[in-house]
C-alpha cells in the first residue's frame, strides 16, 4: 500500500456528527465535513480518535466535536484522522465490511456520489450500505448492490479532485523533445533529424533500446525544406492546430533501412507521424511500417507508398484522419486499416485491407477463392470515433492540448472543413512527467486533478497509476514506456466519463502483473456513450526488452469505451522470450458493453488472445498472429481442443459484430502444431463476422477452420483460407 498526498477542501457542506464515548478534540481543531447517514446518524469510526488500520466504520449518533466523524475528500477518496474509508481486503462482494486504512489510492478507497444520494464504489460497482436498513449505534457499514433505498442514503459534499497547481504554458519538455522552428536553418534542422535517426535506425540495437525521441515542428507559413527518416521509438509531429499549419517540402520516410532487414519492413514498429503536411514535390512519400506505427492527421501532397522500396514484406498498419491527394499503394503490405480519411485512390491488396469512413476507398470485394482478386472490406462510415488529443501552439506561442469532438458515423478527416471541431486545454493544466519521476509523484498530480503529459523516456512504476477524475487526459509523445515493477498493474482508470489515453507503451516487468492497463475497476451499469473513454495509440509489449510477464495486457470494464489502434504483442524475438519465459494469457479482455475496437492488433498470446464478454461489441479491422512457439500440441490445448482462438466471444453474448479480420499461424518451433480455429463464437443470429482470413505463413502449421467448424483449413497445402460471413 502507498500513501497519497491529501488535500483538505473547505467547500463541502457541514453536517452534524458524533462518536463513541466521550467527545473528542475541540471543534475549533476539527476539519472536514460530516456524512449524514440513515436514521439521522453519522458515519463514524469505532473506538476513540486514533483510528488504527482495520478499525470498523459504523453508524453512530452525530457529535460535532468528534474528529473521526469529520471527513475530507482527497480526489475521490474520503479521509478522516489520517486514514481512508476502505473496503476490507479490497473485496467486491455483497456484504464486505467497511474499515479505516492507510490511504493507498486503490479502487477499494474510491467513492462517487450518485444522483439518488448514495455513495458508489466504482471498483465493486456497489454502494455503501447499512445492513438491512439498520440505524442503531454501532451498525457496521458494508457494500451492497446499489438499490436506491434509505439504507444507502449518505449525504456528503461533491468530491473535489484537488486543485491542480498552475504549471507553465511553455514547459520544458526534456532533452529528447527536439523542437524546430525557422530560427534554425534547414541545414541545422536536417543535421538534428539525421542525428536522431542514426541513433534510432538499427533494428538490432535500437528496437528494444531505452532511447525515446519526439521531433516537433512549430507552425509556420514557410515550409521546412528537409527530409526526415523515422527510426524506432520516434514520433514526428507538427505543433499547428491543423495539419497544413506545418509543411515539410521533402519527405517523412520509413523504409527497410538496414542491411539486416533483408528488404523487409516487418519489424518497423514503434514510430509515428502526426499533424503535418508533406509536399512530395510531385513524387511519392514512403511509410513502410509494421505495427504500432500510426499515421494520423497527415496531409500528403502527392502519393503515399506503404511498402519498402525493395518490395519486401511489410506488416502494418494504420492511417486515420488523413488526406492523401494522390494514390496510396500498399503493394506488399499484408494488411492495413484506414479510418476517417480522404484518398485520391487506393491500389493494392493482400490478405486484409479494411476501410471505414474513408473517401476514395475501393468498394468491398471479398471472396472465398484465394485466387479471386483484391480483398477489400469497406464501411461507408466509422460507427463512433473521436480523434486523438494533440499538442499544439496557440497564436501567443503557448502550448495547449486540443480535444476533438465525438463523431458518430464519421466519414473523412475531422479537419476537412478547415479545423477540427472540439475544445482545448491549457498546458498549465498538465503535469509534465519526466522519466525521473516516481509513481508517487505522478499519482499525486493525478489526485490533485491534473492531466498528464508524458515526455519521451522509460518510466518504472512501483505502484499503480490511478486515473480517477472524469475527463482526465493522459497524453504521451515519443513512445513513453511504462514498466510496472513488482507485479503491479501499471495503470487503472475509474469508471467515469471522458478519459482520454493516447500515445503510451506499456512494457511488462519481470514479475508477473495481472493486468497492464485496466479501464474501469469492474463492469457496471453506468453508460458513457455521450462521453466515452478512449484508448488510442496505446501499445503493449510482453518480452523483447526483458523477460516480461503479464496475464492480461488490456482489460476494458467500462461501457462504451473506444479502443482505437492498439497493438498487444507477446514478443517473438528479442531478449527474454520463450514459451515459459515471457508468459501472457490474453492481449485484450472486454467485459464492458457497447465497446468498439477500431484497428485492433493482437499477437502471440498463449491462450484466448482476445476475450469478449460484453454485449453489443464491435471490431473494425483485426490482425493476429498466433504464438509461434508452442513446443508441442500438448502444451497448447484448450481442454480437448487444439490450441486457442484469436478471438473468443463468450457463450452468453447474443450481440456482436466484426468486419475485416485476419489470423495467421507460424508454428516454427514445432510445425505439427495446429489450432482448431481462429475465431470461436456463439452460433446465434446476433453474433456476426464479415470478411475473414486465415493464413498459414509459409505453410508452417495449421489452422483447421476459420470460425467454429466453418471455413477451410490454412496449412502447408493451402496457405490461405477465406470466409465472407458467419453465420
Amino acid at each position: 500500500m502507498r500513501l497519497v498526498p491529501r488535500l483538505l477542501y473547505a467547500t463541502l457542506a457541514t453536517v452534524v456528527l458524533a462518536v463513541i464515548g466521550t467527545p473528542g478534540t475541540a471543534s475549533a481543531a476539527i476539519t472536514g465535513t460530516t456524512i449524514a447517514a440513515p436514521g439521522g446518524t453519522c458515519v463514524d469510526v469505532s473506538g476513540d480518535d486514533t483510528g488504527v488500520n482495520g478499525t470498523a466504520v459504523q453508524l453512530w449518533a452525530c457529535q460535532s466535536t468528534s474528529a473521526d466523524q469529520h471527513w475530507t475528500w482527497s480526489g475521490t477518496a474520503l479521509t478522516t484522522i489520517g486514514r481512508c474509508l476502505d473496503i476490507t481486503g479490497g473485496g467486491t462482494a455483497n456484504g464486505t465490511a467497511l474499515q479505516l486504512w492507510d490511504c493507498n489510492g486503490t479502487g477499494a478507497q474510491q467513492w462517487t456520489p450518485q444522483a439518488d444520494g448514495s455513495l458508489k464504489n466504482p471498483q465493486s460497482g456497489r454502494c455503501m450500505d447499512a445492513p438491512g436498513g439498520a440505524t442503531a449505534n454501532g451498525t457496521r457499514l458494508q457494500i451492497w448492490d446499489c438499490n436506491g433505498t434509505g439504507a444507502q442514503k449518505f449525504t456528503v459534499g461533491t468530491p473535489n479532485p484537488g486543485t491542480c497547481p498552475t504549471y507553465s504554458d511553455t514547459p520544458d519538455l526534456g532533452a529528447n523533445v527536439h523542437i524546430y522552428d525557422h530560427s534554425m536553418t534547414d541545414a541545422a534542422i536536417q543535421a538534428s533529424l539525421d542525428s536522431v535517426f542514426n541513433a534510432q535506425k538499427d533494428t538490432n540495437t535500437a528496437q528494444f533500446g531505452t532511447r525515446r525521441d519526439a521531433l516537433v515542428f512549430k507552425p509556420s507559413t514557410t515550409p521546412y525544406n528537409v527530409g526526415a527518416n523515422i527510426g524506432f521509438n520516434t514520433s514526428i509531429l507538427g505543433l499547428g492546430q491543423n495539419p497544413d499549419d506545418v509543411r515539410i517540402n521533402g519527405a517523412v520516410t520509413v523504409d527497410a533501412f538496414n542491411a539486416g532487414d533483408a528488404g523487409n519492413a516487418t519489424q518497423n514498429f514503434w514510430r509515428s507521424a502526426e499533424n503535418l503536411s508533406v509536399n512530395t514535390n510531385g513524387g511519392t512519400n514512403r511509410w513502410a511500417v509494421a505495427q504500432a506505427a500510426p499515421y494520423r492527421r497527415m496531409h500528403v501532397i502527392g502519393g503515399l507508398n506503404l511498402f519498402p522500396a525493395s518490395y519486401g514484406w511489410a506488416s502494418g498498419g494504420y492511417i486515420s484522419d488523413t488526406k492523401v491527394d494522390g494514390t496510396v499503394e500498399s503493394a506488399s503490405q499484408q494488411q492495413w486499416y484506414t479510418k476517417d480519411s480522404t484518398l485520391g485512390s487506393w491500389s493494392g491488396s493482400n490478405w486484409n485491407m479494411v476501410f471505414s469512413g474513408t473517401n476514395g476507398a475501393p468498394a468491398t470485394h471479398f471472396t472465398t477463392d484465394p485466387a479471386s482478386g483484391p480483398r477489400y472490406t469497406t464501411l461507408a462510415t466509422t460507427p463512433v470515433s473521436r480523434d486523438v488529443p494533440y499538442l499544439y501552439l496557440d497564436a501567443a506561442g503557448r502550448y495547449r492540448v486540443f480535444l476533438p469532438s465525438l463523431r458518430t458515423n464519421a466519414s473523412g478527416p475531422s479537419w476537412a472543413g478547415g479545423s477540427t471541431p472540439g475544445s482545448s486545454l491549457p498546458m498549465s493544466n498538465f503535469y509534465v512527467a519526466k522519466p525521473t519521476d516516481s509513481a508517487a509523484t505522478i499519482n499525486a498530480a493525478l489526485a490533485n486533478g491534473c492531466n498528464l503529459f508524458f515526455t519521451p523516456g522509460v518510466y518504472h512504476v512501483n505502484q499503480t497509476l490511478h486515473v480517477t477524475r472524469a475527463g482526465t487526459v493522459v497524453l504521451g509523445i515519443g513512445y513513453p514506456t511504462i514498466i510496472p515493477d513488482n507485479g503491479v498493474t501499471a495503470m487503472d482508470v475509474a469508471d467515469v466519463d471522458g478519459v482520454r489515453l493516447k500515445g503510451l507503451l506499456f512494457d511488462a516487468g519481470t514479475t508477473t502483473s495481472d493486468t497492464l492497463l485496466k479501464v474501469g475497476p469492474a463492469k457496471s451499469g453506468v453508460a458513457h456513450a455521450g462521453n466515452p473513454t478512449t484508448v488510442q495509440d496505446v501499445f503493449f509489449r510482453i518480452g523483447g526488452m526483458a523477460a516480461g510477464k503479464a496475464t492480461n495486457s488490456l482489460v476494458v470494464n467500462t461501457n462504451d469505451t473506444i479502443v482505437d489502434h492498439t497493438w498487444a504483442w507477446r514478443a517473438d524475438h528479442g531478449q527474454g522470450i520463450g514459451w515459459t519465459v515471457n508468459t501472457a494469457d490474453s492481449g485484450l479482455l472486454v467485459n464492458g458493453d457497447n465497446v468498439l475496437a477500431t484497428g485492433l492488433f493482437v499477437e502471440h498470446y498463449q491462450k484466448n488472445e482476445v476475450v469478449w464478454n460484453g454485449a453489443n461489441g464491435k471490431i473494425v479491422f483485426f490482425q493476429n498472429e498466433m504464438p509461434y512457439d508452442p513446443p508441442n500440441q500438448a502444451a497448447w490445448m484448450n481442454g480437448s481442443q487444439n490450441g486457442y482462438p484469436a478471438i473468443k466471444v463468450a457463450n452468453g453474448v447474443t450481440t456482436f459484430e466484426a468486419w475485416g479480420l485476419g489470423s495467421y499461424c507460424f508454428f516454427n518451433v514445432n510445425n505439427a502444431v495446429a489450432s482448431a480455429h481462429s475465431f470461436e463464437v456463439p452460433a446465434v443470429a446476433g453474433v456476426r463476422f464479415h470478411d475473414m482470413a486465415a493464413v498459414s505463413l509459409g505453410g508452417v502449421g495449421t489452422i483447421s477452420h476459420i470460425i467454429n467448424n466453418t471455413g477451410a483449413a490454412a496449412n502447408s497445402a493451402n496457405n490461405n483460407s477465406y470466409l465472407v460471413s458467419f453465420p
